[in-house]
């Protein structure tokens, strides 16, 4: 080869790797209060590892649920009966007059599931968290141990990073005046949705970590087997128990740094899932069990 073609070899490999300069920003980039820079679009971090919960439920559980609520119908279903109210709602003499259906709320009561496909089986749509602080009502500032210690535990936070879409832990306000301590508009508590993977995670953590070290707790108590089947709460789809103070110590976000929080916190967890109608809430005891929970009789 000659002195020629080999000055011209690095030459053409460079122009085969295709290389070039990155672009330049023209438009610098805004910074916000605290003088950091702020990109131009939306960077939002979603989920860096599956959950394990998550795929045992999609993976197996949800097969196991569909085959031991299923209930086979025959034939089509009959139209629901049309509401019958009390009032004509086109008389001009009853239009602001409260026109409750004949009946009230037992039609409700009596509403059969929807049928049973692997489209609707019963799914876990999102946990609450609720707390109250009876001390906010005379010091607001009693609220802020128990805001840090929900956003540890639930991982939620208003417009994390600045561009999170969550609306994190919310300040619950008494909407009306109870026993001369409570007023209207005054702040007596705190609660978070959590929904998605950090559902699943909560879970996890729960059952694994808090429960099987929680003194005195043989399980979520089931209601008796006498209790009526068509009463409001047997028809929603809606598993909720409390948790004692002791228990928020047990999480591993807060058990991690104890010191940072004055005081241990009760709270309500509420588990929602999508089963609606007559035995729903079987079906979302039958789901809470597939996760571990523990159910005990009285």
């Amino acid at each position: 080869m000659s002195a020629a073609t080999a000055a011209k070899a690095p030459r053409a490999l460079s122009s085969m790797r295709g290389w070039r300069s990155p672009p330049r920003i023209r438009q610098p980039l805004r910074k916000d209060e605290e003088r950091l820079p702020i990109p131009h679009v939306d960077l939002v971090v979603g989920q860096t590892h599956h959950s394990r919960v998550g795929d045992h439920y999609h993976n197996t559980l949800a097969d196991d649920l569909l085959y031991m609520t299923y209930t086979h119908e025959l034939g089509e279903r009959k139209p629901p009966r049309q509401i019958r109210l009390r009032f004509d709602p086109d008389d001009p003499y009853v239009v602001h007059r409260k026109n409750l259906p004949v009946g009230g709320d037992h039609r409700q009561l009596a509403q059969l599931p929807p049928a049973m496909t692997p489209d609707n089986v019963v799914r876990l749509e999102r946990i609450v968290l609720h707390s109250m602080q009876k001390e906010a009502v005379n010091n607001r500032s009693s609220l802020l141990g128990v805001i840090e210690a929900f956003r540890a535990i639930s991982g939620k936070n208003d417009a994390g990073g600045g561009r999170a879409k969550g609306s994190g832990v919310q300040i619950v306000h008494a909407k009306k005046n109870v026993g001369g301590w409570a007023r209207a508009g005054i702040p007596t508590g705190v609660v978070v949705d959590i929904e998605g993977a950090p559902m699943y995670d909560f879970v996890s953590t729960l059952v694994e970590f808090v429960l099987p070290r929680l003194r005195e707790f043989n399980g979520i108590t089931l209601p008796a087997p006498s209790a009526s089947t068509q009463s409001p709460s047997s028809i929603a789809g809606v598993v909720s128990f409390g948790l004692p103070p002791d228990a928020m110590a047990l999480f591993p976000q807060i058990e991690v740094n104890m010191d940072m929080y004055p005081k241990m916190y009760g709270m309500h967890v509420q588990f929602i899932t999508n089963a609606v109608g007559l035995g729903a809430q079987k079906r979302a005891q039958a789901l809470l069990s597939g996760f571990q929970i523990p159910f005990a009789r009285k």
